[in-house]
């Protein structure tokens, strides 16, 4: 992670809100969430600037968000966060930024779904009505949605990391569930929208079922297995399966391989970053950590 040589303070959001969008300078202004790529800031009670704060890509992912997501979200069964205003970048702070609508909840990864029938149908429900064809001028993803096998020796370093942390109870079974999907016919049909990052911390909860779905700047057109992987780590032990028989159309075998591969190595990434977090390095999130050796240990099953 890169961050930004400028520290982002209430003070400097509000100067960014007084040049650029003077109605909105005097609303309540309180730090909400340090993301990966961006920081987070709530703005009164229905509003969040967002600002680039790690990442380099960050820049073009908020301006992806600006131009695609008013056109999405209306058709989303989930609230996500819809941008409102736009901020350019200025002497104050050199990158561009967004004023988008609040959506209230926890992150999955510190308040998991715990009702898993009610969470398995809701993320059907969501990622049937997104999973819609895309244009061909839709963005493409940074290596989401597109040929799993693109990432083999991604996955064969992180699988090696993970082994030689004792992070893996059984390599070889991890092993087979990639080569299965790896060897799995590819995705035929339309490229579809994406939301591309569906992980716990990406998906809020409250009274133990989903209640939102945040941060669109993975956004692409593609394989819908990519996303359809999100249900070995979102939901508890059993329903994923139920979750993809609620989503329409009905998977194929191979789409279900294939999604078990993307699973993997979300899984594998979320067990690295989480041991990081647990160690105090530097880009660690600790929480991410359990919810990815769930996935792992479900995967793991599927292939025995």
């Amino acid at each position: 992670m890169t961050h930004t040589e400028i520290e982002i303070t209430a003070e400097l959001v509000q100067g960014l809100l007084r040049d650029q969008h003077p109605d909105l300078a005097d609303h309540p202004l309180a730090l909400g969430a340090l993301g990966w790529d961006n920081q987070l800031w709530r703005l009164g009670d229905d509003l969040a600037v967002r600002l680039p704060w790690a990442t380099r890509s960050a820049d073009g992912l908020l301006r992806k968000e600006h131009a695609w997501m008013p056109g999405l979200a209306p058709h989303l069964p989930l609230p996500v966060p819809v941008p409102q205003r736009l901020g350019e970048p200025s002497e104050r702070f050199p990158r561009p930024w967004l004023v988008t609508t609040w959506v209230p909840g926890e992150p999955a990864d510190s308040a998991p779904a715990t009702r898993g029938a009610e969470a398995a149908d809701t993320l059907a429900g969501f990622l049937t009505a997104l999973h819609r064809p895309a244009p061909p001028s839709a963005p493409v993803g940074r290596g989401r949605g597109g040929r799993l096998a693109d990432h083999a020796e991604r996955f064969a370093a992180q699988l090696t990391s993970a082994t030689e942390l004792g992070l893996v109870p059984d390599p070889d079974a991890v092993r087979a569930v990639w080569e299965e999907a790896v060897a799995a016919p590819g995705w035929a049909g339309p490229a579809l929208w994406l939301h591309g990052d569906l992980h716990p911390a990406n998906v809020l909860t409250t009274d133990g079922t989903f209640c939102g779905v945040i941060d669109f700047g993975d956004l692409c057109a593609g394989d819908p297995a990519c996303d359809l992987a999100a249900p070995w780590i979102l939901l508890p032990d059993g329903a994923a399966e139920r979750c993809h028989s609620a989503y329409r159309p009905a998977p194929d075998a191979a789409t279900l391989r294939r999604a078990r591969g993307w699973a993997v190595l979300r899984g594998l990434n979320g067990t690295l970053i989480g041991a990081a977090g647990d160690r105090g390095r530097p880009g660690g999130r600790p929480t991410w950590g359990p919810p990815a050796r769930a996935a792992l240990r479900r995967l793991i099953a599927t292939a025995r």
